[in-house]
């Protein structure tokens, strides 16, 4: 560590004006374009959840790139992987790497399935899906109800980011909440208001300016920062000694610079786990949904590891910041590792730049925001008001309700985040992940085979949510002692540290086939599927789908079966 960094480090502090200028001009350039986005593939009415939630499913390869990108890599993900790499090192930072490498083909194998059914179906949520296959409303809604909740606390995270790049451009140091909090309250009164009004456009449109801003900063920063702080033989030599050094509070290293031998399950499970996982959040099932081929899908399955290449990048500034001895310490006073990437920028770099990292920060926060809310409110639109609220629901009055629990779920996220201490929104989020992967078996399996049972998938669930649930209550953190202090657990049968979520799915899969084959052989029925093969092979050029589309627009009810034909349009 260099005297003149050590120097940079200890001289921050106030508001930085020109880095928080120039993150307030390209602040509003993307609110200018949000609000504009409704104009974006325009459509004759947004008064349905085809439209306004998944935009038309209309969109390209490209544009489905950069709006998976900006779902999938939040603004969480750029302030936390690198945070846990500063702080833990690499079996709880780097581990996001070989997962979203894994995640990929995951998808190759099943999102187009999903894509073809959905299609032909006019399904907008993955418990549509379930409905439609098993006929049977219990497992629908515990597919939903898992979805809605588990993607709250992800949208809270992404107003971590925010107040991170907030906090160390010197904003939020007010006594009152009003004075504390207010530019956070604007950021997401204006992203309320052009989410309701332009929908999936909206973040479809952000997410260019996102992903280049990502893109320009981390190749920026990974190409100049080693140069000024030794090297990377300097910066691994740094984090190697911090990490092997000894925790005064534990009494155990701080982290793993190479996870050793007792972490090989941990590490693997995480990344299996946290693959499987993630396109079963309504968020990344809405982004795929509104491409326009299933083809779309398999090609952004293919260039989007592009992405895993850029996050290894951004995971390795962790080890950066610790070289170049960045200090994350709050307006509190308190250290704060979520803070370490913004102080690094701010440190290292000229402010107008910085205000630029700041910005790819921040709009990195309101893509994923606005499309998990959209999601979260199609889920509850479709799957509890339409299912069980108001069956007679036509598709606009399905919209208006979308839009309206849109502003909800937002309000909730923020009420969340500054009610609540940051780690509560960590914890929960920690177990939404265990949670969603409890929903794996009921979507992804079923899209292949009819033979697991509708009981028995519900049985497994149930039994997946309940050992997730306790098993991450027991988990104490060794800091705070408070619990659900993290997602590992020992494994039973290996006697190994290994990700709650998979031993959870585990059980989850155990039961569904054990009672599946009982109800199978007492001949137990298993509902009425409305699908039929060729649907999951569907695509948008197919005659069959066209013309199914054709009779959808001159009909009343765009989820209704035109010629009351099953499995050649949409069944509900």
């Amino acid at each position: 560590m260099t005297p003149e960094v050590t120097l940079l480090a200890a001289d921050t502090g106030g508001v930085n004006g020109v880095a928080l200028a120039v993150l307030i001009v390209l602040f509003l350039i993307v609110t200018v374009a949000g609000f504009m986005a409704s104009r974006f593939m325009r459509a004759d009415s947004m008064e349905s959840l085809d439209e306004w939630g998944l935009g038309g499913r209309k969109f390209g390869t490209w544009i489905t790139w950069f709006l998976l990108g900006g779902d999938l890599y939040t603004a969480y993900t750029f302030v936390a992987v690198p945070a846990a790499m500063f702080t833990t090192g690499a079996v709880a930072g780097f581990f996001a790497v070989p997962y979203t490498i894994v995640l990929y083909p995951i998808i190759f194998i099943f999102m187009a399935r999903l894509w073809s059914v959905s299609h032909r179906h006019g399904y907008v949520t993955t418990a549509d899906f379930v409905r439609g296959r098993y006929d049977d409303r219990g497992l629908s809604l515990a597919v939903a109800v898992t979805g809605f909740v588990a993607t709250m606390p992800y949208i809270a995270l992404q107003l971590v980011g925010i107040q991170a790049v907030l906090e160390v451009a010197g904003l939020g140091g007010g006594d009152s909440i009003l004075a504390k909090d207010a530019p956070l309250f604007i950021a997401f009164a204006l992203l309320a208001a052009y989410t309701y009004s332009s929908g999936l456009r909206a973040p479809a449109v952000i997410a260019f300016v996102k992903d280049i801003l990502i893109y320009l900063v981390i190749i920026v920063a990974i190409v100049y920062l080693p140069g000024q702080v030794g090297g990377w033989d300097a910066i691994f030599g740094a984090a190697q000694d911090k990490m092997e050094a000894t925790n005064e509070v534990t009494g155990k290293p701080n982290g793993a610079f190479i996870p050793g031998a007792g972490q090989y399950w941990a590490y693997a499970t995480l990344a299996l786990g946290s693959a499987m996982a993630l396109f079963m959040y309504p968020h990344s099932v809405t982004a795929s949904l509104s491409s326009n081929s299933r083809n779309t899908i398999r090609r952004n399955a293919a260039i989007l590891p592009a992405y895993s290449f850029v996050l290894g990048l951004l995971a390795l500034l962790g080890w950066v910041a610790i070289a170049a001895g960045t200090q994350p310490i709050g307006l509190d006073g308190e250290p704060n590792a979520q803070l370490v990437i913004p102080q690094l920028f701010e440190d290292m770099f000229p402010a107008w730049f910085a205000g630029v990292a700041f910005a790819a920060i921040a709009i990195g926060a309101l893509v994923p925001a606005a499309i998990m809310s959209i999601a979260a409110a199609n889920t509850f639109s479709r799957n509890i008001y339409k299912e069980w609220l108001n069956k007679d629901a036509t598709p606009a009055q399905e919209a208006k309700v979308s839009k309206l629990m849109s502003l909800l779920v937002k309000a909730f996220a923020l009420i969340f985040v500054l009610t609540l201490d940051k780690q509560n929104a960590i914890n929960f989020q920690l177990l939404g992940g265990i949670w969603i992967l409890q929903t794996f078996p009921a979507v992804v399996f079923s899209l292949f085979t009819r033979w697991f049972h509708r009981y028995g998938l519900l049985v497994g669930w149930a039994a997946g949510m309940v050992y997730g649930t306790v098993e991450a209550y027991q988990v104490i953190n060794p800091v705070t002692g408070k619990h659900f202090g993290g997602s590992l657990g020992m494994m039973p049968g290996i006697g190994e540290m290994g990700y709650i979520a998979i031993t959870a799915f585990t059980i989850n899969v155990v039961l569904a086939i054990v009672i599946s084959a009982v109800l199978n052989a007492m001949k137990v029925s298993n509902g009425r599927d409305e699908t039929i093969a060729f649907d999951y092979f569907a695509d948008a050029d197919d005659p069959r789908v066209q013309k199914d589309l054709a009779e959808h627009h001159t009909h009343d009810d765009p989820y209704g079966d035109p010629d009351d034909i099953p499995g050649n349009a949409a069944a509900r």
